[in-house]
């Protein structure tokens, strides 16, 4: 005679597997998730800084000003083009880049500092306004509020 026990924890084995799957599933998902965080966080402001030096590279100092946010005709008031050309031009410490690396960014505030190794040991520290993205140097090494 077959007692009511009898299939008692059948189910269980299979209950067993599916948890199983779904916490794997659910820890995957944050696992990619987080690396496409970290990974693309602040994309557009390292592009910008890109852009910038591969300008610089190509000789094309007017379009690297613009990228400041000023142009020849509506220079920028605390850095006219004269000045960028002295820190940014073929007479300038900074002309020859051999190679450049994004070190690392950091969101602080209204912008990103964006941190460049320019080879030979040459750091820059760049900052990229967040609501129009021009670039300029930054104003601090690391965030304040930090």
């Amino acid at each position: 005679m077959p007692g009511y026990l009898d299939r008692y924890g059948e189910g269980h084995e299979q209950r067993a597997k599916r948890n199983r799957l779904i916490v794997i599933a659910v820890l995957g998902v944050l696992l990619v998730g987080g690396g496409l965080y970290f990974g693309l966080r602040n994309y557009r402001q390292k592009a910008r800084v890109k852009e910038f030096i591969g300008t610089l590279l190509r000789g094309d100092y007017a379009g690297a000003y613009r990228l400041w946010g000023c142009t020849e005709s509506k220079p920028c008031p605390a850095y006219p083009f004269t000045k960028f050309m002295e820190d940014w031009g073929p007479q300038s410490p900074n002309a020859r880049i051999p190679s450049f690396e994004i070190a690392k960014s950091r969101a602080c505030g209204s912008g990103v500092i964006v941190s460049v190794n320019l080879g030979g040991n040459r750091e820059e520290r760049f900052w990229v306004e967040n609501r129009d993205m021009t670039i300029g140097y930054s104003p601090w090494s690391v965030c304040p509020a930090r």
